[in-house]
């Protein structure tokens, strides 16, 4: 409590030493996902889809903020609290669409980890795989040795590498501001276009970060009592999800951009590679390098932080622990054989993220019903307000994924 106590008005310095958790959380908003994603829809659509990243950072630092809450004020990860109020049959099948959606994050992320070793040493894609999950796992090591605190520095480092990376290109070769802005007004153009949206809002809003950043916040403030101390860690936690959230989304702005100014039109950009190489070709080497370097810093980052929310989910749901080495190796395996079967990995990259789209709704309708209840949360309760959006963030991504889905089958 004496810890506690003195934290209730912080100073600048402490302020700062207290975010980090959503710097962590926010890798999961920058992954190789987000890049094929991106890249794909403004190469394609140029500016057309924009809103939809502005939409879905908005909709990511509400969702974040409640996870972060929930984690706080109950003292429980988003897969405990869950578990708690579940049978154990509904637990199981909770798990199982969890972990599948924990395997396409990790998909993605070693995929884009092995493209981006390929576009900087020409490795094959299976060695570049493998040595993304090495480096993950070793991120992992890190953690579970040195605590919490040093982790999220060495990704905090990382988020860094990727937002100058990606940034660089835009300040490279600035949009068209006119044609920037008419991306702001809601529209698509063809199923394509919403199959790109739904990627791209699975790529922002994701699932395994909501279950994730619960544990996070919990883990490093601990579940203070109510009154002051927790009033102000609440304060810091908003603070620390509004700036990791606004780096997030400037690069995930980037991406769209570049690829809507220098892309569209050009030929063979419906892939990382080949976006690469009309960057270099539009920009300079300098500029892919930064790119590849970006894409790489993402690819290991996410990994190890997916790999992270995988397991807190598993012990969450099921209240059991795998050892680290054997749950790494079990979630590697599908990247693996994506790339050792020759799938394009830029499409797999795609696709994985409208997997992710569909797990958002099992994510969201539990936190908001948790954060929601008086009897659960006290004085902390989420306000009406805070409430209604959150149910009409749900129902706007479901009503996608159900669109997307009929598109999908009539099509």
């Amino acid at each position: 409590m004496g810890i506690v106590a003195r934290e209730v008005r912080p100073r600048a310095n402490s302020r700062l030493a207290l975010l980090g958790p959503a710097f962590v959380a926010a890798i999961a908003y920058v992954d190789p996902g987000n890049v094929a994603a991106n890249v794909s829809a403004g190469a394609q659509f140029g500016f057309l889809l924009l809103w939809v990243i502005v939409a879905a950072n908005l909709m990511a630092c509400l969702v974040q903020y409640l996870s972060a809450k929930l984690g706080l004020v109950t003292g429980a990860s988003l897969p405990e609290a869950v578990g708690a109020r579940m049978g154990r049959p509904a637990r199981l099948s909770f798990w199982v669409q969890a972990e599948l959606v924990a395997m396409a994050t990790d998909l993605a992320e070693v995929v884009g980890g092995a493209i981006a070793l390929y576009l900087l040493f020409d490795l094959p894609l299976l060695v570049g795989g493998v040595i993304t999950g090495a480096v993950s796992l070793a991120l992992l090591l890190v953690k579970d040795r040195s605590g919490q605190q040093v982790f999220e520095r060495v990704i905090t480092g990382l988020l860094l590498v990727i937002a100058i990376g990606f940034l660089t290109s835009l300040f490279a070769s600035p949009p068209p501001v006119g044609e920037a802005a008419a991306g702001l007004v809601p529209r698509f153009d063809g199923a394509e276009s919403i199959l790109l949206a739904a990627a791209m809002l699975g790529a922002t809003v994701m699932p395994h970060a909501v279950y994730l950043h619960s544990g996070l916040t919990r883990d490093r403030h601990g579940h203070p009592e109510p009154g002051p101390a927790r009033r102000a860690l609440l304060r810091i936690t908003r603070w620390d999800v509004g700036i990791a959230m606004l780096v997030a989304g400037a690069v995930n702005l980037s991406m769209l951009l570049v690829a809507a100014t220098n892309l569209q039109g050009v030929a063979d950009t419906d892939s990382i590679e080949g976006a690469h190489a009309a960057v270099q070709a539009a920009l300079g080497p300098g500029v892919a390098l930064l790119f590849a370097i970006g894409l790489l810093a993402s690819g290991l980052a996410s990994s190890s932080v997916g790999a992270y929310a995988g397991a807190m989910i598993m012990q969450g749901l099921i209240r059991r622990s795998v050892p680290l080495l054997t749950r790494r190796l079990v979630t590697l395996l599908p990247a693996l054989v994506v790339l050792a079967v020759g799938v394009d990995p830029s499409r797999a990259l795609v696709l994985s993220q409208v997997v992710l789209s569909f797990g958002i709704p099992f994510a969201l309708i539990p936190l908001i019903r948790l954060t929601a209840d008086t009897g659960l949360m006290g004085a902390d309760v989420n306000h009406r307000i805070t409430t209604t959006s959150g149910w009409i963030v749900a129902g706007l991504i479901t009503l996608l994924n159900v669109v997307l889905i009929y598109l999908t089958l009539t099509g």
